[in-house]
């Protein structure tokens, strides 16, 4: 079994031990341009084209990473790129729900107890008790009811919140109002005080976050995406906040990235700020699951987290 690994900045060498511990029978190398030598499977993050082009016999790939967009944008410019009868895979958990969970809890219990104003009175000196916001009322909205959108939605739900989601397709979760469709999305904005964010990046969510959504819901609103910088018109959203639609922010990825300097989310006192590590890849479940994963195809069966390329996701 060849297995051929390609990643712009995680160390290979940790890689191939770890998969060659799972996969004694594996023959792993990192990949090089002009390697057109067989291989089976392919582990890839931005992967250039050369390195998948022509291997009509790979048995899968796997995206490292829980989104897929820079595969897939590659494939569109380049349809030859991945024969159609190769299936994708993308890492669907392998440890990257609890981080969301613990980020999207984490902001959501500060907004609720006004953490980020006693942060802010207190670099003012100022002693105030403030008014609490009441529970049953600070309805949590998460578009996106997958795998990651899914469990941070119950999570919240944990808390005692009402939660609500939004998806393309009709989900169920436990406890949890679920909304589908574009027919239906007003009526998900309609009351919701948090909006959390974990849609698949699509064309068709590219550009979702903006004024008209925003407007949707309830004045006072708060903010969070954890998805892709892309689905947020940072315009809109500078504008809902100046103008108290939207109380404050926190905004894990951006439309550039590195978030350039002199943006004005740096400066801004109601927008917090991390550089696109609500959760990260952790190696040893993430080889855990593809050491799996590619046992399942080996027995000729279909591992979970496969992408429809056609949907995005």
């Amino acid at each position: 079994m060849e297995i051929i690994f390609y990643h712009p900045f995680f160390d290979a060498g940790t890689w191939s031990r770890g998969l060659k511990q799972r996969l004694p029978q594996a023959m792993i190398r990192v990949w090089q341009p002009g390697d057109h030598a067989p291989a089976d499977y392919a582990l890839v993050r931005s992967p250039p084209v050369e390195m998948l082009q022509g291997r009509n016999d790979l048995k899968g790939v796997f995206a490292l990473g829980a989104g897929v967009d820079d595969v897939l944008n590659q494939i569109k410019q380049h349809p030859d790129m991945l024969a159609p009868h190769i299936p994708l895979f993308r890492l669907e958990d392998t440890g990257m729900v609890q981080q969301m969970q613990e980020y999207a809890v984490y902001t959501v219990l500060g907004w609720f107890r006004r953490f980020d104003d006693y942060q802010r009175q207190k670099q003012q000196g100022v002693w105030q008790s403030l008014p609490n916001y009441v529970r049953q009322e600070f309805t949590v909205g998460v578009l996106g009811a997958g795998v990651l959108g899914g469990g941070v939605a119950e999570s919240l739900h944990q808390w005692g919140f009402p939660v609500r989601c939004w998806s393309r397709s009709p989900k169920q979760l436990a406890g949890i109002t679920s909304f589908h469709g574009r027919e239906q999305i007003s009526t998900f904005l309609s009351g919701t005080q948090v909006l959390i964010n974990l849609l698949p990046h699509t064309p068709d969510t590219v550009g979702i976050i903006n004024r008209a959504l925003l407007n949707q819901l309830n004045d006072g609103a708060f903010v969070l995406n954890l998805a892709r910088g892309p689905h947020l018109i940072e315009s809109d959203l500078l504008a809902a906040l100046e103008e108290g639609k939207v109380r404050a922010a926190a905004l894990d990825v951006f439309n550039q990235e590195p978030l350039e300097a002199g943006h004005p989310f740096w400066a801004h006192p109601r927008v917090a700020i991390t550089p696109h590590n609500a959760a990260v890849t952790l190696p040893d479940v993430a080889m855990d699951y593809i050491a799996n994963a590619i046992r399942l195809r080996e027995n000729g069966e279909m591992p979970p987290g496969r992408v429809d390329i056609q949907r995005g996701y």
